[in-house]
């Protein structure tokens, strides 16, 4: 395993501002890692002014022993369910966190993990806690780069050297596996053009196989993934919060590889992050307010009714004689990725939204606390279409009690990204502080 996961070739991007396309530079991204530690909570200090917090030992004790321990040879003695997630049931469990040092995924790779996402609120967290990244930046400050541009070179830096840690499972799967996700600008969800330049850019500035481009599932996006898809580049499709909002991504999937112009489809492909837990957190408020034993007892079970649909509806497209004639040209399916995994309510079940959620070509993308949990104790079985009736059921009931669906993903869409954009924003202004501080620039 050592010699797979080599990172001799980690190596700082050439990211030159002057290249940088206007929608990123006055509009940017972010993402970031949110630590294990010891006492299995997280300790991080969002300082505006400070990038010297000390980091702690990133992933916890046990996660190394439980998945890391070698017999007297130095032979890896142990697995975890997470390799069983993949080999048994073919679901690819993929990290939810970034950050310096990315060395640090290496146990999680040996562990099962099979890919990492990240996005602005993951970065926002990661970039000002850690003093990792001081250097860097010092060093872009100085040649003159401004905050905008600076924070996207910290940004690629980890994406490219986290891509080469994924490299020999992309190369094993033949591009099934393997990704690394990062994330276009919060600021840009409105706008199409914006949307398809800076995925593009991104995409050209990595340079890495087995990147996936994030672009939310906005309206005003859906015609981007369909572009980008068409320029022979990998996509995530990232917030998306409603079976409508689904089909659409999907068929821009299709629109896209259709207008490729391409004869070999099989290096270009995507995910679709489907959002659950947040499903729950909403429609819960909303069955509380309705208060009838009816609808208190749908409490938690919104999410993964919703999800299990999406897996049916993903059955559907992906099959027929359009979707054949795709195949014929080696296009690979858009894997349902399910996203917000990590439990809101502490009163529900620490996997509630991965273990009900497993079966084949899908991606249960895990922060720490839902990883560690999984991991722990979570049991392997295919679990998303055993009891379809019910999901449909469990569907149909929150419906007849005026819940409005789409006013339900709207609403978290809305939410999702003015999330992203505060954490954007949030993070921008941190660098700035940094920057003053280290007197690099004067205020």
């Amino acid at each position: 395993m050592a010699s797979s996961l080599s990172v001799s070739k980690i190596t700082t991007p050439n990211t030159n501002s002057a290249s940088l396309p206007e929608s990123l530079r006055s509009r940017s991204i972010k993402t970031c890692f949110l630590p294990f530690n010891n006492t299995n909570h997280f300790k991080t200090n969002l300082s505006a002014s400070s990038l010297t917090t000390t980091r702690e030992n990133r992933f916890v004790t046990s996660l190394r022993i439980r998945c890391s321990q070698t017999d007297g040879n130095g032979v890896r003695a142990k697995r975890t369910v997470l390799h069983d997630l993949y080999e048994k049931q073919g679901q690819s469990p993929w990290y939810d966190n970034l950050c310096r040092p990315v060395t640090d995924l290496i146990p999680l790779i040996e562990s099962g993990v099979r890919g990492v996402t990240s996005n602005p609120a993951i970065f926002q967290k990661a970039i000002p806690s850690s003093s990792a990244y001081n250097d860097q930046f010092r060093e872009l400050v100085q040649a003159g780069k401004d905050i905008d541009s600076a924070y996207w070179e910290l940004v690629v830096k980890d994406i490219q050297d986290a891509c080469k840690l994924f490299e020999s499972i992309y190369d094993q799967t033949d591009g099934g596996d393997g990704y690394v996700s990062v994330e276009v600008s919060p600021r840009l969800a409105e706008d199409t053009e914006g949307t398809i330049e800076a995925a593009k850019w991104l995409h050209k500035v990595v340079s890495r196989p087995n990147v996936y481009i994030k672009i939310p599932a906005t309206a005003a996006c859906v015609p981007s993934i369909k572009e980008v898809i068409a320029n022979g580049i990998s996509v995530n499709v990232t917030l998306i919060f409603s079976l409508e909002r689904y089909e659409a991504v999907i068929d821009a999937y299709l629109d896209g590889l259709e207008a490729s112009g391409l004869n070999d489809l099989s290096r270009v492909t995507s995910v679709a992050s489907f959002f659950v837990s947040r499903v729950d957190t909403l429609i819960d408020k909303m069955l509380e307010k309705i208060g009838t034993p009816e609808a208190l007892d749908l409490r938690g079970k919104a999410a993964v009714a919703q999800a299990a649909l999406a897996y049916q509806l993903y059955q559907r497209k992906f099959s027929g004689p359009r979707w054949e004639a795709l195949v014929k040209k080696g296009a690979k399916k858009q894997r349902l990725l399910w996203a917000s995994t990590s439990v809101k309510n502490p009163a529900y079940p620490d996997t509630l939204y991965v273990a009900p959620l497993i079966g084949p070509d899908t991606v249960s993308t895990m922060p720490d606390q839902a990883l560690q949990a999984f991991i722990d104790h979570g049991a392997v079985a295919r679990t998303i279409d055993s009891n379809a009736s019910e999901a449909e059921g469990i569907y149909n009931a929150i419906q007849k009690l005026g819940i409005d669906w789409s006013y339900v993903g709207s609403q978290l869409e809305l939410e999702g990204v003015d999330s992203f954009k505060k954490a954007f924003d949030s993070l921008l202004d941190s660098l700035q502080e940094k920057a003053k501080s280290l007197k690099l620039v004067s205020k």
